[in-house]
């Protein structure tokens, strides 16, 4: 199938390629990301390849049916940036890849933990400058800490073994279903309100859904424990970032690492070291001493390259063969409101 790839980097093109081989779609690689300007450049391609920060939304999808696309193949999990309503009356097909290397987001979750509980990027930093003085470089324990790992699919189970099982945590979770394997190995599942009182670390692993847009706001952080620190590898708008400014501001947020961001797609996968950034918001979040930031990079090892690029070629190759798309997505699965991932 021809197939026009979007939001193309030079890692998309190596591992795409590679696996292509044993697939032979005529992939064309572009570098713009897919939005109304752009989408000329998918004029008739009867499928476009897309990822996080791609919107798709009706207008966007109206032109592409316009013009003869009948499938979009996400290269990624989550699926809030496309309009499943509208591609279905459209009669356009949305398949995802719906786990890739949970291993490769989790190992992530906690190197971000680690990094800024230990403050190792400013020990880096002032090592850096020959500066080896110790002064405001003190990390608390994990072991014997309280985390709330709030999601317990795929990722955030096995963010919860690690922190259990490692490092000797107490382990409380919020998902509508419980995994018996974790409740057996000591988890506690329980309401979010009771795991943001009692967590010293709060972990996201949930998907954003209307049920989960901005779960942790101005209300949830002031009943949470004083100091906590709060991760978020999966989806950047289930934080409101300027209630979380407040919160750290405040001090009741004790730090912050963050992987994923609400408007990261003005920002991130690109260079921007010579622009002005006019996100007041996520510019304030950078001041911070105890604010950690990364750029959607918890997916990037070579593994999970490797398995979005086959899984996504394999999507394409079943519609085009017309058999029952597995990783297909319907718009009732964005209704659901913690969603397994």
């Amino acid at each position: 199938m021809r197939v026009a790839v979007f939001s193309t980097k030079p890692y998309d093109r190596q591992y795409l390629s590679g696996a292509n081989a044993a697939f032979g779609h005529d992939l064309v690689f572009l570098e713009p990301k897919l939005d109304l300007s752009t989408a000329p450049l998918a004029d008739g391609f009867p499928a476009v390849c897309v990822f996080v920060n791609d919107t798709l939304d009706r207008p966007l999808l109206t032109q592409l049916a316009a013009t003869g696309t009948r499938l979009v193949a996400l290269r990624c999990a989550g699926f809030n940036n496309v309009d499943l309503h509208a591609a279905a009356e459209l009669g356009i097909d949305v398949v995802r890849v719906p786990a890739y290397s949970p291993h490769a987001v989790a190992e992530f979750t906690v190197a971000l933990l680690l990094a800024l509980d230990r403050r190792i990027p400013r020990a880096w930093a002032r090592v850096r400058d020959n500066n080896f003085a110790l002064d405001g470089l003190i990390g608390n324990d994990l072991f014997g800490k309280t985390v709330g790992i709030v999601g317990t699919g795929r990722i955030g189970a096995l963010v919860a073994r690690c922190l259990k099982l490692g490092f000797g945590c107490r382990v409380l979770a919020h998902d509508q279903w419980q995994d018996p394997e974790l409740v057996g190995i000591g988890i506690e599942y329980g309401p979010l309100d009771d795991l943001m009182a009692a967590a010293d670390i709060v972990s996201l692993h949930c998907p954003l859904t209307p049920q989960t847009h901005h779960l942790v706001n101005a209300a949830t952080i002031e009943r949470a424990k004083a100091g906590f620190l709060l991760i978020n590898t999966s989806r950047g708008a289930l934080i409101d970032a300027e209630a979380l400014v407040e919160g750290l501001k405040g001090g009741k947020v004790g730090g912050v690492a963050l992987d994923v961001y609400e408007q990261e797609a003005d920002l991130f996968f690109e260079d921007l070291s010579n622009e002005i950034i006019h996100d007041d918001v996520f510019q304030r979040l950078l001041t911070f001493p105890n604010v950690l930031v990364t750029g959607h990079q918890a997916f990037l090892t070579a593994e999970a390259l490797a398995a979005i690029s086959e899984t996504t070629l394999r999507n394409i190759a079943a519609a085009e063969a017309g058999h029952v798309l597995d990783n297909a997505v319907v718009a009732e699965a964005v209704s659901a409101p913690h969603a397994r991932t």
